[in-house]
C-alpha cells in the first residue's frame, strides 16, 4: 500500500521532457510549448496558441525503480456548441519502449466554441490525477506521452521511488512540421499519430511541429525550425494554405523559397524533405476557404466543404494540385545547388486507392486507421535504404 510518506515528488523540468521546445511556469505548474516564447509573441492568433500548446509528440521520459506513478495535470477540454462531447485526451504509458497503460484526466478547464459565430468561452477548472500502478520491478525507462489534442498543464509528478532523466537514446532527431494531419487530428492516442508511428518504425527521436490550422509558411515557424537542433527535417506544406485561403500563387512561390532559405540558415546540409499534401478530394481542384458543414453536427457528423470556385485558379487561387506542381518545381530548381533537399508527393502517402479504402471521415482529416497507414507508408519511403532519411552507412 502506498502512503503519502513513501512518495517522491519530482519537479517537472525540461530535462524530464522530450518533444517540447519551451516550458512556461503557470499558476498551477508548468505548461509545455512546441513553439518558443519569442515566436509565440509574434502571432496573437488563437488557433495557433491552442495548437502549439497541445503537446503532440511531447512525453515525460525518466528512469526509475518505481512501481507506481501519479501525474497531476490540468487539461483544457474543448466543447463545440451543438456537437456531442469530445472524448477526454489520452495519456499513454511506455515502459522500456513497450505500451503498458493508458488513462485520461476528466477534470480541467473548458473551452466552449461556437463554430457558427466564432465565439469562445473559457471556464476555469481543477487539476486531476492520472495513476499507473503495478509497474514491473527493477530499473526501467518510463515514458508518459501527453494527449496530442488537449492543452495540458503539468502540476505534479509523484512516484514510489526516485526518478532521474532518461538517458539520451542516441537516436537521430527528426524535426517535422505540418498541419493538423501531422498534429494528430483524429488519431486514437498520442502514440497513434502518423509522425510518432513513422518515427518508431524509423528508429528516430521525434520533435513534432505539426500545428493544426497553422502550417502557413509563417517566418517565426521557419526560424523555430532553423534554431532547433535536428539530424533530419521535413516540412509538409499545402492544406492549411488552401483551408485559410491566405495567399495566391504569386505570394506562395517566394514564401516557400524564403521558408526553406531560413531553415537552411541553421541546417545547411541536413537532409530536408519537402512533402506536398496528401489527397483531399474536396480541394484537389477547388480552392478554399474551407468551411464546416454544420448540417449534421448534432449527430457528431461534422464534415467540411470547399467554398471556392475552380475557375478562380486562373487568378492565382491555390488548390492542392497547383501547390503540388509548384512545390515539385521549386524543389527541382533548388536541388541543383542543394543535394540534401528532397521532395515527396503526398499522394504517395495517401492517394486515390487509399481514399477509396480509407476515406477521410470529415472530408479533411484522417482517422486512426489512416494515421497508421500514413505512418507506415512514410517510414517505407523516407527511412528506406534508398530514401532521403536512410541511416548513414546502411545497406
Amino acid at each position: 500500500m502506498h502512503t503519502k510518506d513513501n512518495w517522491t515528488t519530482t519537479p517537472i523540468t525540461m530535462d524530464l521532457l522530450r518533444g517540447a521546445l519551451d516550458l512556461e511556469r503557470t499558476e498551477h505548474g508548468v505548461l509545455p510549448h512546441r513553439v518558443p516564447a519569442r515566436a509565440r509573441a509574434q502571432c496573437a492568433d488563437g488557433q495557433l496558441a491552442m495548437a502549439e500548446s497541445q503537446p503532440s509528440g511531447v512525453r515525460l521520459a525518466f528512469r526509475t525503480r518505481a512501481t507506481a506513478v501519479e501525474l497531476d495535470t490540468l487539461p483544457t477540454k474543448r466543447f463545440y456548441v451543438g456537437a456531442p462531447p469530445r472524448p477526454d485526451g489520452v495519456y499513454e504509458l511506455l515502459v522500456d519502449g513497450r505500451p503498458t497503460g493508458r488513462g485520461s484526466v476528466t477534470d480541467g478547464h473548458t473551452l466552449t466554441i461556437d463554430m457558427t459565430t466564432g465565439s469562445v468561452e473559457h471556464r476555469p477548472g481543477r487539476p486531476g490525477t492520472l495513476r499507473f500502478t503495478d509497474l514491473p520491478d527493477g530499473l526501467k525507462d518510463v515514458e508518459i506521452w501527453l494527449p496530442h489534442n488537449e492543452t495540458t498543464e503539468l502540476v505534479a509528478l509523484r512516484t514510489d521511488a526516485p526518478v532521474e532523466p532518461a538517458p539520451d537514446p542516441g537516436r537521430r532527431v527528426w524535426l517535422h512540421h505540418g498541419s493538423s494531419i501531422s498534429h494528430g487530428s483524429d488519431a486514437a492516442g498520442p502514440t497513434g499519430i502518423w509522425p510518432v508511428l513513422a518515427a518508431s518504425l524509423g528508429g528516430v527521436e521525434l520533435i513534432n511541429l505539426g500545428l493544426g490550422g497553422s502550417a502557413l509558411l509563417d517566418p517565426f515557424t521557419a526560424r523555430t525550425l532553423r534554431d532547433t537542433p535536428a539530424d533530419l527535417i521535413s516540412v509538409k506544406i499545402g492544406i492549411n494554405l488552401v483551408n485559410a485561403d491566405v495567399m495566391r500563387l504569386r505570394a506562395f512561390t517566394p514564401a516557400v523559397h524564403g521558408f526553406l532559405d531560413t531553415v537552411r540558415e541553421g541546417h545547411p546540409t541536413t537532409e530536408l524533405l519537402v512533402v506536398s499534401p496528401i489527397l483531399c478530394p474536396i480541394h484537389e481542384d477547388t480552392p478554399g476557404p474551407t468551411a464546416p458543414d454544420l448540417t449534421n453536427l448534432g449527430t457528431g457528423q461534422l464534415r467540411f466543404v470547399a467554398m471556392g470556385d475552380p475557375a478562380e485558379r486562373a487568378s492565382g487561387k491555390l488548390t492542392l494540385g497547383v501547390i503540388r506542381d509548384e512545390l515539385a518545381r521549386i524543389v527541382t530548381q533548388r536541388t541543383a545547388e542543394d543535394p540534401h533537399l528532397h521532395y515527396l508527393d503526398g499522394r504517395d502517402l495517401y492517394g486515390e486507392a487509399d481514399s477509396a479504402e480509407l476515406p477521410l471521415p470529415d472530408n479533411l482529416h484522417p482517422d486512426a486507421a489512416t494515421h497508421r497507414h500514413l505512418g507506415e507508408r512514410f517510414a517505407e519511403l523516407a527511412f528506406a535504404s534508398d530514401g532521403p532519411f536512410a541511416e548513414p552507412g546502411g545497406n
